[in-house]
């Protein structure tokens, strides 16, 4: 059978795949599982038109359980999970899909400390909701209540604000692209913070325009915007503003893994990165390895994902970690991802530092890298085909000793995807295209 829950909560399209009665479910299981009756559980949504549907599920499904459950209303997934963790709370849930469409929607469970469930406590989770209406109600008297809670929003803001004044970045123009999703209003008032001067665009959202041709996934009007206004920096962020991605002032996008390796540079070179790691999934460039161990650094890969990065950031001590799609994690502040920390942290860098984002990213010279997705059938059968196995094999001796091949199975779409990185760029691209061909062919 299927899992309900794939690496990032449940998702799907809103009133096909996902459905009401799943949220329903969701909130009854969550609320008998995890918060108890008498116990009070936090919930927020991104700007999709179905937010409101099914935070109102979750509602009626936790409450006929016993639970308060408390409404934040439109706000981050980082900032609902900085609520979840303050201690008011057994568990928090976020709906929202995240960079996806608008046409989708997503569910995801925090658990007390504002992190995601983990593995078994998932596979629980998920049992009960197959069966949630077995589940015993609590008595009329006992039903609990739904409790408009928007006012937390604030205290939230209120946790990024020391660290938007600290930087003192007055002379800079930035500007910040909302996504139309999450961070609309409170993205632009914790930058202004800084003191630097803010342009935000894609600010209006109506429910179906959340990263429609804007934010993270699609910085490309945010680089026209940064030209345009003759800005210093722009940040994009994506529909609930966990990723954030970076344009420098010539318009050009700035690498994922060229800000991680901003951000672990300068807290190498005074000494404040902990463990002296970064921690980065396996499809973070070898030039950002390099720069890194060149510094007296250390890298920690971990599977894609960033319960993959939070997981290893616990067990190694490390304080910094990241994927090279924005999600960046900054331990000291945050244990999820959360772009407008991003945002901000690079605008420390670059304050103090006098430099622009252009600057300090050309210290981190990026191998050349191509990744393919190639839709088959048996994707998962990809290591007992000998015939590609070779072919991969002949590809890696080609591309020693300075390159690699990286291939994985999706876990939510019919799809190998395949990333080849080396020294010389026609041959990556030769070998990618290559080995996405052969993969094609074997596994049809």
């Amino acid at each position: 059978m299927t899992r309900l829950f794939g690496t990032d909560g449940i998702r799907g399209v809103a009133n096909v795949d996902l459905r009401p009665s799943l949220a329903f479910a969701l909130g009854r299981a969550t609320a008998h599982e995890v918060v108890g009756p008498g116990g009070a559980l936090v919930v927020g949504q991104d700007t999709r038109r179905s937010g409101d549907m099914f935070v109102a599920a979750i509602i009626a499904g936790a409450t006929s359980m016993g639970a308060d459950v408390h409404s934040v209303g439109v706000v981050p997934t980082p900032a609902l999970a900085f609520l979840a963790g303050d201690g008011q709370f057994k568990a928090g849930i976020m709906v929202s899909a995240s960079h996806n469409p608008a046409e989708d929607n997503g569910l995801k469970v925090l658990d007390p400390s504002g992190q995601k469930l983990a593995d078994d406590a998932e596979e629980d989770l998920e049992a009960l909701v197959l069966r949630a209406d077995e589940l015993p109600g609590v008595p009329p008297g006992a039903i609990g209540r739904a409790v408009d809670a928007s006012g937390l929003l604030e205290t939230y803001v209120a946790s990024r604000m020391p660290l938007a004044t600290r930087i003192q970045a007055r002379g800079l123009h930035v500007v910040l692209d909302t996504a139309n999703g999450a961070a609309y209003r409170v993205g632009p008032e914790i930058l202004r913070g800084t003191g630097a001067r803010v342009t935000v665009i894609h600010d209006e959202p109506d429910g179906d325009n959340i990263n429609r041709g804007c934010g993270a996934t699609d910085p490309v009007s945010l680089a026209a915007a940064v030209v345009e206004h003759g800005a210093d920096v722009g940040f994009a962020l994506d529909g609930d503003a966990d990723r954030c991605v970076a344009v420098d002032g010539s318009g050009r996008l700035v690498d994922g893994d060229q800000l991680l390796g901003i951000l672990a540079l300068e807290r190498l070179e005074r000494d404040a990165l902990d463990r002296r790691s970064l921690v980065v999934s396996v499809l973070s460039n070898g030039g950002l390895q390099a720069a890194v161990e060149d510094a007296g650094g250390r890298i920690v890969r971990t599977p894609v994902g960033d319960k993959h990065i939070l997981a290893a950031m616990l067990v190694s001590g490390a304080g910094l970690g990241g994927e090279k799609s924005g999600h960046v994690i900054v331990r000291e502040h945050s244990t999820s991802g959360d772009g407008i920390v991003t945002a901000l942290e690079l605008l420390r860098v670059m304050t103090a530092a006098g430099a622009g984002l252009e600057t300090l990213a050309a210290r981190i010279p990026l191998l050349p890298q191509q990744q393919r997705a190639i839709r088959v059938r048996h994707r998962d059968q990809w290591e007992n085909d000998d015939v590609l196995l070779a072919a991969i094999a002949e590809a890696e001796s080609r591309l020693a000793p300075h390159g690699r091949i990286l291939v994985r199975p999706s876990g939510t779409e019919p799809v190998l995807r395949v990333m080849v990185e080396g020294g010389d760029a026609d041959m990556v691209t030769e070998l990618a295209d290559a080995i996405a061909a052969l993969a094609g062919e074997r596994l049809h």
